[in-house]
């Protein structure tokens, strides 16, 4: 019985090895695509020849995708890079506040913030375009707020206070409650104690949310369109305009499209193993 149920443990663990392979398979086509494409050159770029190796291999596509890209590239780095640091550090705060230091309301107050995870975009783009006007004449920065980095920046930051409050408070519900109370025994403030006893754990949390930031940001194009300028469009919208007058520059299109997804792949091998685990916290609490 023992040496049946060994050959059936292992039948099973190559089942599921073989099942695991084909789906890396599957995952891997439209890469394999994708890179196979921005290596021909104008001429071999057909969907009819998408699966053919090149003939001719060149880095042409690869060149000219990087000058299209380059300023949308560094204006991506500019929003997600300041917002993701913004909205962590907003969530975190109200995290910890909604969890650790309850007052009358706070649950109301959460809830509020719950329901505004749940606003589209497309229903608060007119008076959010106001707003930033408004915002321009107030300060006589023209182009700043409403076609400018800042703006994009203050939208996605606000936009994303609910769901990284929900992750923080989520996560802060986990830390025992004795450790705060002791703060306070030795004579910890509230910031005093989020400084030396909160945030020195929040690593997955920080981990969730900067992953989930960063890729909202970096893959913005709603806000991005009707909130920026030319001179401001961040990487989704130049990637958009790579287009030809005559014919379609696949393979231009490929490559660009490999270099604007490589920063959030970046961020997901750096941070992915705490994601699950930031995730994951506080799903049977709170």
């Amino acid at each position: 019985m023992t040496a049946v149920a060994g050959r059936r443990g292992a039948v099973f663990q190559w089942t599921r090895f073989g099942v695991l392979c084909l789906f890396v398979v599957v995952f891997l086509i439209p890469i394999y695509v994708l890179l196979v494409t921005s290596f021909k050159p104008l001429t071999e770029a057909d969907p009819s020849q998408a699966w053919n190796l090149p003939r001719t291999w060149t880095v042409e596509a690869w060149r000219v995708a990087w000058e299209k890209l380059a300023p949308g590239l560094w204006n991506s780095v500019l929003l997600a890079v300041p917002g993701s640091l913004l909205s962590c550090a907003l969530g975190s705060m109200n995290g910890y506040v909604l969890s650790k230091w309850r007052f009358p309301g706070a649950d109301v107050l959460f809830t509020l913030f719950l329901f505004g995870m749940f606003i589209p975009y497309q229903g608060v783009m007119i008076p959010l375009v106001q707003l930033l006007v408004g915002l321009n004449d107030l300060t006589g920065l023209d182009g700043v707020f409403y076609g400018g980095i800042p703006g994009l920046v203050l939208a996605h930051v606000v936009y994303g206070i609910p769901i990284c409050t929900l992750i923080f408070r989520n996560y802060y519900v986990t830390i025992p409650t004795q450790l705060i109370e002791a703060a306070r025994v030795d004579g910890a403030g509230m910031l005093r104690a989020y400084r030396s006893v909160v945030l020195p754990v929040s690593g997955p949390a920080i981990a969730v949310v900067v992953i989930w930031q960063f890729t909202s940001l970096w893959n913005d194009f709603l806000f991005a369109v009707f909130l920026t300028g030319p001179t401001s469009w961040p990487t989704t919208v130049m990637l958009n305009n790579i287009a030809g007058a005559q014919a379609t520059p696949y393979s231009q299109q490929m490559a660009a499209a490999i270099l604007a997804s490589i920063p959030t792949m970046v961020i997901y091998v750096l941070l992915g193993r705490f994601f699950m685990r930031g995730l994951m916290a506080g799903a049977l609490k709170g």
